[in-house]
């Protein structure tokens, strides 16, 4: 094994093995204080992101929340590029906040936390993997509205050395599958491809408030709404054992899986058949049928089979009612999410899988994403 140079004694900071062959999981030639900054610096990039949306102080005097990254330099620090990069995510989150604020809600308080997964080195340039934990409470709650929504997500931060051992934070990409973390700018959707049948078509659900008065009936259906609502606040973070997860990069993201599971924990029953039917609704650990995991094959089956119809307004939705959301207006929806809470003033919460997220106001996603089409649907 190709011996490295002798670490920097007063910082601590391994200097990159240039011989290195392929990349090793938690590479032994990085020391645990240089593994320590890493993580520090990737917990002051996402704490500055999640910072950027806490609302004023109560005395109207903005509340001070200097970058947190501007105090790595030297040895580990962000490159040139990425800190522009970083500033004009700070910029996106900002204006974002502001249109909360028009939408009626704010952030009083945040708190994120996180954990380095594991560092590999390759040369002058180490790849570091960690998961982000993040809180954000609510300002002025009233009644039964939630304190807080939450998220994990993970993260791919690429580092970059030169000879003296200074690492560069060069890049940050985030590794789950899915949209909407609270803390994260928009990204470019991938549609889904379309079918030769003919499926029913949802109707757009209109982001305006007040929205007229669509009372849901929790009685006569015979489904029990709070169950599907204690499911996904249980299984949010922590998946089900008893279904597969598909939240891995490349598996297409787990939203309408775990919308699913919640429905049928709360009463939905199995139509089997063939997997590729969209007028087939079925899953457990070994089968699922599209319209169990897909975005689109779930609108189809749920219309199709009258367990669910259109809302004018998602404003309407209550416990039990689900969210999907077409990023870019191509018409094939691209997210999936369930209703867990409806406050007394009307605001419906939602909870979803990829990015793992509870508690989270529509009003929230109407401002990370005021361009895209919104279609709810009551179950």
């Amino acid at each position: 094994m190709v011996s490295v140079a002798a670490a920097s004694v007063a910082a601590g900071i391994v200097l990159p093995n240039w011989s290195a062959g392929a990349a090793v999981v938690d590479d032994p030639t990085v020391d645990s204080a240089t593994k320590a900054t890493f993580q520090r610096l990737a917990d002051a990039v996402f704490t500055d992101r999640t910072q950027s949306l806490v609302d004023d102080a109560p005395t109207g005097r903005q509340k001070s929340h200097p970058q947190r990254t501007s105090g790595f330099t030297g040895k580990v620090r962000l490159s040139e590029t990425q800190s522009r990069e970083e500033g004009s995510t700070l910029d996106a989150l900002r204006a974002r906040k502001s249109r909360l604020a028009q939408l009626g809600e704010k952030y009083s308080g945040a708190d994120t936390r996180v954990t380095l997964d594991a560092t590999r080195v390759r040369g002058r340039h180490a790849t570091v993997d960690v998961t982000e934990t993040t809180t954000l409470s609510y300002a002025k709650t009233r009644g039964n509205e939630p304190r807080t929504t939450g998220f994990q997500a993970h993260h791919e931060l690429a580092f970059q050395a030169d000879r003296k051992g200074d690492w560069q934070l060069t890049g940050v990409r985030d590794t789950d599958a899915g949209y909407l973390a609270v803390n994260q700018v928009a990204k470019p959707s991938v549609a889904a491809p379309a079918t030769s049948d003919d499926p029913p078509a949802a109707t757009r659900s209109a982001t305006t408030r007040p929205a007229p008065a669509d009372p849901k009936d929790f009685k006569s259906t015979g489904y029990d709404y709070n169950a599907m609502a204690a499911y996904a606040t249980k299984y949010w973070s922590r998946y089900n054992p008893d279904y597969p997860d598909f939240s891995d990069a490349g598996a297409g993201g787990d939203c309408t899986n775990f919308v699913s599971q919640a429905l049928k924990a709360g009463g939905w029953k199995h139509v089997p058949g063939y997997t590729t039917d969209f007028h087939k609704w079925f899953g457990n650990s070994e089968i699922q049928s599209h319209s169990f995991v897909g975005v689109n094959e779930f609108s189809w089956f749920a219309l199709s089979s009258k367990r669910a119809r259109s809302l004018a307004n998602v404003y309407q939705m209550d416990i039990g009612d689900v969210l999907q959301l077409d990023f870019d207006r191509d018409g094939s929806k691209d997210h999936s999410m369930i209703v867990t809470k409806r406050s007394q003033q009307g605001m419906p919460y939602l909870t979803y899988h990829t990015t793992n997220t509870y508690n989270r106001s529509v009003a929230s996603l109407i401002a990370a994403y005021p361009r895209a089409a919104y279609y709810a649907y009551r179950t």
